[in-house]
């Protein structure tokens, strides 16, 4: 059983940043991919990023050039710096671990206002 724990979620005005943190439980298997979704009021859960084992990633068209995800494989620990953020990007932020199994943190909200 993996457990993560996400940090740095909040409230900020429209072009601002935040940084997101999930660190995750020592596993027994290996960790593949590390990544965020999020889920926006009436919305269905959607990717935002993922990064692989060997440091791949892949973002979602609506954050790419405005978000960066990355990694420290020796903390299994990811994490998501989100900058010239807008209203769209308010939803609660979902940290996904894949090894063997899916897990999911407990979510983060992320409010931007206009």
């Amino acid at each position: 059983q993996v457990q993560l724990v996400e940090s740095g979620g909040g409230s900020v005005q429209a072009g601002g940043s935040l940084r997101l943190s999930c660190a995750a439980s020592r596993s027994g298997f290996s960790i593949n991919v590390m990544g965020w979704y999020r889920q926006a009021p009436g919305k269905e859960r959607e990717l935002v990023a993922f990064i692989s084992s060997v440091g791949t990633t892949n973002y979602a068209d609506s954050v790419k050039g405005r978000f960066t995800i990355s990694r420290d494989s020796a903390k299994n620990t990811v994490y998501l710096q989100m900058n010239s953020l807008g209203p769209e990007d308010t939803a609660v932020y979902y940290c996904y671990v894949r090894t063997k199994f899916a897990y999911w943190g407990q979510g983060t909200q992320v409010t931007v206002s206009s």
